[in-house]
């Protein structure tokens, strides 16, 4: 395939509507990246796109699409390409949350979970790799969560779990050309993400078990990680890869005693 021109960087994010989203496309935005914003709430996205300040030659996509349906991923990417005819870094953000234990899960919902947060980045990333073999670079950042060591809802827990390892085969496998991957573990955010279905009592009940067991005391931050995704994004990080970056103010270690 015949090599693209230097050109400014696109970054695709998924899940672009939700409060991370939105804090990562505009971290994204301010370090000059075109965005894609892609979510299944197409006028939320059309939203945030509209209030990303005007820049001199940037560009911001909105387009809908369901994570969980193979055939909108690669509509989705095709409609990317014919935009901006390059695709450079890659942002699974997009996630779902049925909760239910061991004992009460939901197969169907079990199964949404498995196909909108671990088979659709693998599927995105299985789309885009083309654009990556002819740039001959690129950078994926995929959200998981400090679940994946710590426990938590069975399903949930065994996507995140699952997308640390799809990071770590794809970092093998897409390093052959200038690729890397890498994985992002949030603290608990205060979103409505995780409020779904919960009421404010029990949620601060979340945050303060959280907070006491952090180091540095505080819940995280969108900002927070849209820092750490605008890193994994830059040339600064072009030997990091495989890795799972804990960004939790610690809360990722064992509780320790007082002293």
């Amino acid at each position: 395939m015949t090599p693209i021109p230097n050109a400014r960087r696109v970054a695709l994010v998924t899940g672009a509507a939700g409060e991370l989203g939105r804090a990562i496309c505009a971290r994204l935005w301010q370090d000059g990246l075109h965005i894609v914003a892609v979510d299944l709430n197409l006028d939320a996205a059309q939203t945030l796109v509209a209030q990303l300040p005007l820049q001199h030659e940037q560009r911001a996509l909105a387009i809908q699409a369901d994570l969980g349906d193979a055939t909108s991923i690669s509509a989705m990417v095709e409609q990317a390409g014919s935009a901006f005819g390059r695709i450079d870094v890659v942002v699974n953000n997009a996630a779902v949350n049925h909760r239910g234990s061991i004992y009460d899960f939901d197969p169907a919902q079990w199964d949404h979970m498995m196909a909108v947060n671990l088979r659709g980045p693998a599927l995105l990333c299985q789309q885009v790799a083309p654009y990556w073999q002819r740039q001959g670079s690129g950078r994926v950042i995929n959200m998981v969560s400090r679940c994946w060591v710590a426990g938590g809802p069975p399903a949930y827990v065994a996507c995140k779990a699952g997308l640390v390892g799809l990071t770590r085969s794809m970092a093998r496998e897409l390093a052959e050309h200038n690729v890397t991957v890498n994985a992002i573990a949030p603290g608990l955010l205060p979103s409505a993400f995780t409020l779904d279905g919960r009421d404010a009592e029990s949620f601060e009940r979340m945050a303060q078990g959280s907070i006491s067991n952090t180091p540095i005391k505080r819940l995280t931050t969108p900002e927070d990680i849209a820092g750490t995704t605008s890193f994994l994004a830059s040339a600064d990080a072009a030997f990091i890869t495989a890795e799972v970056i804990h960004v939790c103010g610690g809360s990722q270690l064992a509780p320790f005693g007082s002293r």
